[in-house]
């Protein structure tokens, strides 16, 4: 009972300890890992990734994944000068490549280290495209959602070791029950629905600021219809998935474009 209660209490205290609003969500978030921790190793993974793999340079495609990163940067920055947090981005070190992959990718590492890969570019089609995906990366970032599941995965430890305390006098195969029966509810009730309110608000930051940047957030739509297509069909149910379903994902956008150019329209950005 005493090992339960201290780990229960630890958890409180890093509860209480570790949420902060975010600019762009407005929510509060669970965080225990500042950016002083987390950028250094982000930045390094980055160069060696780079390192690791071909990047494409002083190509056209390499010029617009910097031009249209760059936008995004510049639209994030004006909403959070406007939303009184000018110094949100002073820790952020801008990268933007284009790595030859013929897989359909992009991602955006904490600290603003943006990787687009050669073979989502025939999807993207055009600017606006790229923009639609560049902005959800970088709203991941934005939104700390590395630091924020890196936080989540040591709350699901410190519960499998609760759970190890709890059952520690029963027989080993009702530990072992208990334990998988854990290890599938925390991932399927909690880390995965987690993951999917991240993409959903990587689509909602990442549409805002497409708009601001001068990019005209009905395009999002078109480019996630593309990418329904390219799948074939061949995505698990949503509630084993990481991210909502293709469906879910297109209403989603359609019901946030209004509220995009609204937001948009705030800077003089206006569109029909």
């Amino acid at each position: 009972m005493k090992k339960r209660n201290i780990l229960l209490g630890l958890a409180l205290v890093g509860l209480m300890v570790s949420c902060a609003t975010n600019p762009f969500t407005g929510k509060q978030s669970l965080n225990f890992v500042s950016n002083s921790e987390l950028f250094p190793s982000s930045f390094q993974q980055y160069g060696t990734f780079l390192k690791d793999n071909k990047v494409v340079s002083g190509t056209a495609d390499a010029k617009r994944v910097e031009t249209v990163g760059m936008k995004i940067r510049d639209a994030a920055q004006r909403y959070l000068a406007a939303n009184g947090q000018p110094d949100y981005l002073n820790d952020y070190r801008w990268e933007y490549k284009l790595v030859d992959n013929k897989e359909v990718n992009a991602w955006c590492m904490p600290g603003g280290k943006i990787v687009v890969y050669t073979g989502i570019l025939p999807i993207t089609k055009d600017d606006a495209g790229l923009a639609t995906v560049m902005g959800h990366e970088v709203s991941h970032a934005l939104a700390n959602h590395g630091a924020q599941r890196m936080s989540a995965a040591q709350l699901q430890q410190l519960g499998a070791v609760g759970v190890a305390v709890a059952t520690g006098k029963q027989s080993t195969e009702n530990q072992k029950i208990w334990q998988e029966a854990y290890g599938i509810g925390s991932q399927v009730g909690v880390m995965l629905p987690f993951s999917r309110s991240h993409e959903s608000e990587a689509d909602k930051i990442g549409l805002i600021l497409m708009a601001i940047a001068g990019y005209n957030p009905d395009t999002a739509v078109g480019f996630w219809e593309r990418m329904s297509a390219s799948s074939n069909g061949q995505a698990p149910p949503q509630f084993l998935s990481t991210h909502p379903s293709d469906a879910n994902r297109i209403a989603y956008l359609k019901s946030l474009i209004p509220q995009a150019k609204a937001e948009a329209a705030k800077f003089g950005v206006v569109y029909k």
